[in-house]
């Protein structure tokens, strides 16, 4: 799996019984394993994958890593990595993380969600998160964020000099589904990198999820989705594509981050 130019990528989007990882983990071994035999390198899944989205931190977070360890068999029997959601039972309180474990078993990134969705009460019982997280998967460079964070711009700019793709996982209920294509879209053109988008899809506890999981190139143009329906679609992440667009119009360049942290200071000594 070394030295490749170009990852294949698979985003597999399922409707998680709710709450219920033991019934979520056979769907689980069967994505992957056809993600692995369609040649796939990097295997994604939603936000929260084994539990959908839920604020019962008691029930549904972990302090012996269980999901870890399962997802990390499943790596190293399929020869393939995997990205995933999960919660970390903190005392009283969670992390709502997304963990990416290579072929080998070995844990290479682990977000932990910087903007809970207060809107929802996720900031009541979730801990908020402190740090970008980066890794390198064959010669490819990625980031990883979840859900309510793609409203929040700043953190796509401040990572994506330094990546090819960046990963939105999540739990998007289709009431605000085209928020989420127009805004995954956006992020792609802004940042000039693949964006890869895998959410969910139907009932689950009580919110109904279009899925609309998606592959969107640097220039904005979706290469694959998703919606309304389980499955899993397909992407060839092409690092000469990236480059050819950053040279071909450098956005970047011109970018003024010093003066534009400058406006973020005054703003908050303002406030």
């Amino acid at each position: 799996m070394k030295g490749k130019s170009n990852m294949k990528v698979a985003l597999c989007q399922i409707n998680i019984e709710f709450e219920n990882k033991e019934y979520n983990k056979k769907k689980i071994m069967a994505k992957v394993k056809e993600a692995k035999n369609n040649e796939a390198n990097l295997c994604l899944f939603p936000e929260m994958t084994l539990t959908g989205f839920g604020i019962n931190v008691e029930l549904i977070g972990e302090k012996e890593n269980k999901t870890i360890d399962f997802f990390r068999k499943i790596c190293i029997d399929n020869n393939i990595n995997v990205g995933f959601g999960w919660v970390k039972k903190i005392n009283s309180s969670g992390e709502n993380h997304f963990t990416i474990i290579n072929y080998k078993g070995e844990i290479i990134s682990d977000y932990i969600k910087i903007h809970p969705f207060s809107f929802s009460n996720e900031d009541k019982h979730y801990l908020s998160g402190e740090e970008i997280v980066k890794c390198t998967i064959d010669n490819t460079k990625l980031a990883s964020f979840i859900c309510y964070d793609l409203r929040f711009p700043e953190i796509f700019q401040c990572v994506s000099n330094d990546v090819d793709i960046i990963i939105v996982s999540a739990n998007w209920p289709q009431n605000r589904s085209e928020h989420w294509k127009t805004l995954l879209k956006a992020r792609a053109i802004e940042n000039q990198v693949y964006i890869l988008g895998v959410n969910c899809v139907g009932k689950i506890d009580g919110l109904y999820y279009s899925g609309d999981s998606c592959i969107i190139d640097p220039n904005g143009q979706v290469i694959e989705s998703i919606e309304n329906v389980e499955g899993i679609i397909y992407g060839i992440i092409d690092l000469k594509e990236i480059i050819a667009l950053r040279k071909s119009f450098p956005v970047k360049s011109d970018r003024k981050n010093q003066l534009y942290n400058q406006f973020m200071i005054l703003n908050i000594l303002k406030s």
